[in-house]
């Protein structure tokens, strides 16, 4: 074999970075690596990138190739075309971030994350909520599926603890395959264990071996004031049970609030449409304003129109979580009616003799009187 630049067998530029090197190896192996690719060359081509690496990747390896080239390892037995020997580099991490962490290389232990403790998932629900549910705060029984460790093996799965004696206590399954370039290791979750590495003279017949047991509870949920369509509520621990002896996940309530017939919410601001006769617009009223916390009396002013707002400082809805607290706006209505008596109308037409326009008014039937 010829012995080809490591540079070039990469595909980089001799002041490529630590960076680019690895990521270059990384897209070669996925390549030509002998378990996935079905490339006639891929053993070779393999070999070829992994020598690169194993010097490229080490400082004091690269300044030696730098300075000498293959020369520098010409006294190491076993390398590609009688160069740097590979064999005792650990490519296991790089392997695992390429392939999953199933896969090792060159003979490399590493612990099997399943014997390990994990966290059990969160969950979401969501909740309907009146508006009057939403604004004020309630409590609400819920129904739940919760997983609990088990009473009767206090989360072991079983009785007379052993050591897995098909994983060793392990977790897991090795398999090796012993190639020209080295030693490849597949690991599997052990299926007697399925991964904890312990096994039990008796399985717990409670949990079934699981440690686990699921229960039908109703808890009561204390729901804050000024929740909104939308906002999340978590409860620690109500989530999906963990996986050896790891901390249950929680469960998130998702709260969904009814619209209400009068009221509109924007944020934590209430906003109600009033409807009032031409006559209090015209000549001014009080009105007796529901608000949320009460009714209140509110002076509308003599030449309202519609569409004019009010504001009511701190009427709206009083948000707990967020510790802020809104306004209510008041939009006027005017309401023109459709039928009048023969009085009314009699009334309305002797408006007409009456000057009522205003600066507005005489200024739009000006711009009328210049456009005809």
């Amino acid at each position: 074999m010829s012995k080809k630049d490591y540079y070039e067998v990469l595909g980089v530029s001799k002041d490529a970075t630590e960076a680019e090197i690895k990521s270059a190896f990384r897209k070669l192996a996925k390549k030509y690596h002998p378990d996935v690719s079905k490339e006639a060359n891929a053993e070779e081509k393999f070999k070829e990138i992994q020598e690169a690496y194993a010097v490229l990747s080490d400082d004091a390896k690269r300044k030696q190739y730098d300075q000498f080239g293959h020369a520098a390892f010409e006294n190491a037995s076993g390398g590609y075309g009688g160069g740097f020997d590979a064999s005792g580099f650990d490519f296991s991490d790089i392997f695992d971030s390429i392939f999953g962490s199933g896969f090792g290389f060159g003979g490399s232990t590493r612990s099997s994350s399943t014997t390990r403790a994990r966290d059990g998932s969160d969950r979401l629900m969501r909740i309907n909520l009146s508006f009057e549910e939403a604004v004020f705060g309630c409590e609400k029984d819920l129904k739940l599926n919760v997983s609990e460790v088990c009473d009767e093996c206090h989360g072991k799965g079983g009785f007379e603890e052993t050591t897995c004696s098909m994983c060793h206590g392990s977790g897991t399954i090795t398999t090796e395959q012993r190639t020209l370039f080295g030693t490849f290791m597949s690991k599997t979750t052990c299926s007697k264990c399925h991964g904890k590495g312990k096994s039990y003279k008796e399985t717990c017949s409670s949990c079934h071996g699981s440690g686990v047991v699921t229960k039908n509870k109703t808890i009561t949920v204390s729901i804050p004031k000024g929740v909104d369509t939308g906002n999340r509520l978590r409860l620690s621990g109500k989530g999906e049970a963990g996986i050896n002896g790891g901390a249950n996940g929680d469960l998130y309530l998702e709260f969904v609030v009814s619209e209400h017939d009068f009221y509109q919410r924007d944020g934590d601001d209430l906003y109600l449409k009033v409807p009032i006769t031409i006559t209090e617009a015209v000549l001014g009223c009080k009105k007796e304003i529901p608000t949320i916390y009460g009714n209140i009396k509110l002076s509308i002013p003599a030449g309202s129109n519609s569409g004019d707002k009010q504001r009511i400082k701190g009427k709206g809805v009083d948000n707990e979580s967020a510790r802020t607290k809104g306004d209510m706006y008041i939009i006027l209505d005017v309401r023109i009616p459709k039928k009048l008596s023969r009085d009314q109308k009699r009334l309305f037409e002797s408006l007409n003799d009456t000057d009522l326009t205003d600066s507005k008014v005489d200024s739009f039937d000006k711009f009328t009187r210049y456009n005809d």
